[in-house]
């Protein structure tokens, strides 16, 4: 059995450049994980099948979980005729915009790679990962970088300064689909990214937290007050930055000083269930 660790995501910053002949968007961001990780465990089966076994009533069992996607990718790329059974222990909450389903298409991937022995570098298996889904190369690497074009072309960049990350979902679903589009691009605001990549190679946490930016957070917004109130209260009880990851609905909150943690955590859970403080995570994924 092969055991992978999936972690979530925070974009520091989302940029849409203009709309693409393929019908996707032409994107910019930067991305970093973050110690809030799904656990995912591969076991070779003597059938031909996939197997999706997890606790979490809302994930997928079929081909529309991205673990499925990435193995089944696996196997008709390279003719194989082994089976898996794949355990995901869900941590990350779903539809969040965290990457949950993509860093679990990643792992599987990476996993995979060890347990069908392929021999795949990690630059090879972000490129599978591109063809299943937007975030999936990124989550191939992990750590800090810049994405660009559909998000499947990866730049590494320094691990932000060290600090705190608080999470915050509210109980609502969100499509990331009808969030893109609705978006206008003649009228969004884009963020300092060029300022928010010398703030990481400087190690400049208060630059840092000057950037954050994400041109879908008012398209979210707009729709779901309750992204607004969490954003409004995570800024009144402390946090240093304040921002809405990916299409949302989870809001983040840097906070350097861990004494504002709890208070800021507790305050929280007065209006959100799903709130976590975690750690951001320092170094890319190494293959073996």
């Amino acid at each position: 059995m092969i055991y992978e660790k999936a972690p979530a995501k925070i974009n520091l910053t989302l940029d849409v450049l203009n709309k693409r002949p393929d019908g996707y968007h032409e994107v910019e961001m930067i991305m970093t994980t973050v110690d809030l990780a799904d656990r995912i465990w591969l076991r070779p089966t003597m059938d031909r099948a996939i197997t999706i076994k997890s606790s979490h009533r809302f994930v997928p069992n079929d081909r529309k979980n991205l673990a499925y996607q990435a193995a089944d990718l696996l196997r008709k790329r390279y003719r194989l005729k082994q089976g898996v059974e794949i355990t995901l222990d869900k941590n990350i909450p779903i539809a969040a915009g965290l990457a949950g389903g993509s860093s679990d298409a990643a792992a599987t991937l990476r996993g995979l790679n060890r347990l069908w022995d392929l021999g795949l570098s990690l630059d090879e298996l972000a490129m599978l990962g591109a063809e299943i889904g937007s975030d999936v190369s990124f989550c191939v690497y992990g750590g800090t970088a810049i994405a660009r074009g559909r998000g499947e072309n990866i730049t590494h960049l320094p691990s932000p300064p060290n600090c705190w990350v608080i999470l915050a979902k509210p109980s609502i679903g969100v499509s990331t689909g009808n969030i893109y589009g609705q978006l206008n691009l003649s009228t969004i605001e884009h963020p300092q990214t060029a300022t928010m990549m010398e703030a990481l190679e400087e190690g400049d946490y208060d630059k840092m937290c000057a950037s954050l930016g994400n041109v879908l957070e008012p398209v979210t917004m707009g729709l779901h007050p309750e992204v607004v109130m969490l954003k409004e209260q995570m800024e009144r009880f402390g946090a240093d930055a304040v921002l809405m990851s990916g299409s949302g609905p989870t809001v983040f909150g840097l906070v350097k000083h861990e004494s504002r943690v709890p208070r800021i955590v507790n305050a929280l859970k007065g209006f959100c269930q799903d709130v976590h403080a975690v750690r951001t995570l320092g170094e890319r994924i190494l293959v073996d």
